[in-house]
């Protein structure tokens, strides 16, 4: 038990978690990496160049200072370190219990906590911009679009365009039928 507890402490050197993304517009790769108290990208870069991905489908950004639970897991995980440690030194069966009972807790309230912050970062995105995903692999983020016989229009900062139907591939939500104000010509 003892050295279950010392292992803990590879938590403040470890990553908890890491990812890399690839795609042919970053064939180097993108990474971002979750440590105890921070969050960073692989390269200084890297968490700048995700949030403005995100971005484009409406994503929240990922901002370390927003994650409250990153100030807390360094004292929980030391917590846990110093009881198991004593649990071991002393052999008092309380002090066993108390530091499984911590570490299964701590485990399961974490797993419980990154699902609900999975799931909003999944499924609270920002619905007030259209994006629309042109043929060429560009995209447009628009305040509003939509499509008539014509072609697409969007609005963006007060400004309709039009783009040719062939140009583009898809339109995400919102997609809406204009107000009467938005389709007469100047």
């Amino acid at each position: 038990m003892g050295i279950g507890a010392l292992l803990l402490a590879a938590l403040y050197a470890l990553p908890l978690w890491s990812i890399q993304l690839f795609a042919p517009q970053y064939p180097e790769g993108l990474g971002m990496t979750v440590r105890l108290s921070t969050i960073t990208g692989a390269r200084p870069s890297d968490l700048d160049t995700i949030n403005e991905l995100n971005h484009y489908i409406g994503m929240k950004p990922i901002e370390p200072g927003a994650v409250t639970e990153l100030r807390y897991f360094p004292y929980i995980v030391g917590v846990l370190i110093v009881l198991g440690v004593a649990a071991a030194l002393f052999g008092k069966r309380k002090l066993v219990v108390a530091w499984l009972a911590g570490v299964a807790l701590f485990g399961a309230a974490g797993l419980a906590d990154f699902w609900r912050w999975a799931y909003d970062y999944g499924h609270n995105i920002d619905t007030e911009h259209a994006i629309i995903k042109m043929k060429d692999g560009s995209t447009v983020e628009a305040d509003a679009a939509w499509e008539d016989a014509q072609g697409v229009w969007f609005r963006r900062s007060g400004l309709v365009s039009f783009v040719e139907k062939s140009r583009v591939e898809a339109i995400t939500e919102p997609q809406r039928k204009p107000a009467a104000s938005e389709t007469k010509a100047p």
